[in-house]
């Protein structure tokens, strides 16, 4: 702190001394706003890149045959799946972004001005006569259920699953025996529908939408004759409510996830990737890696938690590559319960057929793998030109 001139009258003196320690203070505060905000940042980087964090190693190697150790192990007693459009197609259900047998790549016949707009709020509103052509062809009750979601459902037999968070509106998850606590259906379900009027939101249940549907009539509300809408959530719409709340304490004590089916290229469901602890292994069934986001990137946009399979730093991420069913037998046969999945596939399956007066099986129920693939990297090479689920 700069002394007083002992010339200056005492008044001034006590000025100067007053100021020359404002200065100082301000100098103090500035110092620390400063480290303020470098522990900001200092944390910011930790939290997405995991810098100074605890990542303590769990499989023994990065292969199906490492989780499915892991999975056996004691370590591993809560599992949560996420899953996307790919653990349905082999029921005859495409998913969204194929380039030629994907959702959006056939939607000429219904002259939309860009294919997502099928799923806009706005414009379903205005024109909600192509959506429900489309969910005639979509309609729950047509599909069984996959290899996929039967090993899921075996997943909560054996005390495992924790939760499954599903990108699909199919209910097949349902139809193959989860229950709704076992289910976060992050965008929505056609189980019910509700009136879209806010005054009104009467709902409505899945036969009664259904006898809409079939009879290509828009279903309209009894009460106020509004537009009825399945309860998916469209563009433009927020996520259920159960989705947040469940992610808060389901993704704190998770010691698995399984990730299958899905492209994670919409938000906020792909982010659910980064929000395991930094030491819970990951394992990708998929048709191509993703998740990879670049760490900069994603610590710009808050998406930390990107998957890693190749870098020389990788310790818990695993991608088994090609079809979900397939990688789905092959870690139930490492885990000694491919037999009884296959059973449960074949009952269950029956059981639908009889219901329904039908017996046409999805195109690769039947399909096992005769050894255990290989590992994630050597699969990797073999399979780059495959497009997303």
């Amino acid at each position: 702190m700069a002394e007083p001139d002992p010339s200056d009258p005492l008044e001034t003196q006590a000025g100067k001394v007053q100021e020359a320690q404002d200065v100082d203070s301000d100098a103090e505060e500035g110092a620390s706003g400063g480290e303020a905000e470098m522990d900001f940042l200092r944390n910011l980087f930790s939290q997405t890149l995991g810098l100074g964090s605890q990542k303590e190693r769990l499989l023994d190697e990065l292969t199906l045959e490492g989780v499915a150790r892991y999975l056996q192990s004691e370590r591993c007693r809560r599992v949560i799946c996420l899953v996307g459009a790919g653990i349905s197609t082999s029921a005859g259900i495409p998913d969204f972004r194929s380039p030629t047998t994907g959702l959006y790549a056939n939607l000429e016949k219904y002259h939309l001005p860009y294919p997502e707009a099928i799923f806009e709020i706005g414009y379903f509103k205005k024109h909600p006569e192509p959506f429900f052509a489309l969910a005639k062809e979509l309609y729950p009750g047509q599909f069984k259920p996959t290899i996929c979601h039967y090993f899921i459902r075996l997943l909560k037999e054996k005390g495992l699953l924790l939760r499954c968070y599903t990108q699909n509106i199919d209910t097949l998850e349902r139809v193959a025996g989860l229950e709704p606590e076992d289910l976060v259906e992050a965008h929505g379900t056609f189980y019910t529908s509700h009136c879209t009027s806010q005054l009104c939101r009467r709902e409505y249940t899945l036969d009664w939408m259904k006898e809409k549907l079939f009879s290509e009539v828009t279903p309209k509300c009894e009460k106020c004759q509004s537009v009825v809408k399945p309860d998916i959530i469209f563009f433009g719409e927020n996520l259920p409510a159960r989705f947040f709340s469940c992610l808060q304490s389901d993704f704190r004590k998770v010691d698995l996830l399984i990730i299958m089916g899905t492209s994670l290229q919409v938000q906020p469901f792909a982010s659910l990737i980064g929000k395991a602890p930094l030491s819970t292994p990951r394992l990708l069934i998929n048709k191509e890696k993703t998740g990879q986001t670049d760490p900069f990137l994603g610590m710009m946009m808050g998406l930390g938690g990107g998957m890693d399979f190749d870098s020389k730093k990788a310790y818990r991420d695993v991608a088994w590559l090609g079809d979900c069913d397939q990688g789905c037998l092959a870690l139930a046969d490492l885990l000694g319960w491919k037999k009884e999945l296959e059973e449960l596939v074949r009952k269950e399956h029956a059981s639908i057929d009889a219901q329904s007066g039908s017996s046409a099986p999805n195109p690769t129920t039947t399909a096992s793998p005769g050894k255990s693939p290989p590992p994630a990297k050597a699969e990797a090479r073999t399979t780059e030109a495959q497009k997303p689920q």
